[in-house]
């Protein structure tokens, strides 16, 4: 498709260099329900990649839809193999105005710490070890504004079998949860203290 014919569709509703979207198709032998990147606004999309154009939050819906808290709550409201437009706009997603009042302490605004990660994931980090914890930390952190307490995130990440079967050949256990617990407790232990988080990739993470 030609770009000049994609740019005189957005004319005046996208300006932005990319679209959030996110693939139709769902299975169960996938390791994730809810499949969802940034793709570039210069090139035209079929039918099974859908597209969002929020007209704030861009970043801040890629990393709910991106996480595991939503995934659980998709997978609770999918009847079939679509993850059509209908299906993903029942999904339980704070506006934005809402999550910005999150008092977690950070070294910057919840905002810009978002969108930080984000666009360094979108960017493509090439080391996986720190590409995964770019990732818990967003986990985390989304696990803690939908308000799931330690022992209801552990119970989550245990529902994603082939996660945690792929990890556990890779790495000889589950580390995707290993990881997202890490930064749960480390954002828990942020918030209760009022200092502001710290990576706890310094420290020894257990199961």
């Amino acid at each position: 498709m030609a770009e000049s014919e994609i740019d005189r569709k957005l004319a005046g509703r996208w300006n932005k260099t990319g679209f959030v979207g996110w693939r139709d198709v769902c299975r169960a032998t996938d390791a994730r329900t809810v499949i969802t990147t940034m793709v570039p606004a210069s090139q035209g999309y079929g039918h099974k990649w859908m597209l969002a154009l929020p007209s704030t939050g861009d970043r801040l819906l890629q990393a709910y839809w991106s996480s595991f808290a939503l995934d659980y709550v998709a997978r609770q409201k999918l009847g079939g193999t679509s993850m059509s437009f209908g299906t993903i706009s029942q999904q339980p997603i704070p506006a934005p105005s809402d999550v910005m009042g999150e008092q977690v302490p950070l070294d910057r605004p919840l905002a810009s710490w978002i969108d930080l990660r984000v666009d360094r994931l979108n960017g493509w980090i090439a080391d996986p070890d720190e590409r995964a914890r770019v990732r818990a930390e967003l986990d985390a952190l989304m696990f803690h504004i939908y308000g799931l307490g330690r022992n209801d995130v552990s119970y989550v990440l245990d529902t994603f079998p082939i996660v945690k079967r792929k990890d556990e050949a890779a790495f000889g256990s589950y580390r995707t949860k290993e990881l997202i617990l890490a930064a749960y407790d480390a954002l828990a232990e942020a918030e209760a203290s009022g200092t502001p988080y710290c990576a706890p990739w310094n420290q020894e993470v257990h199961p």
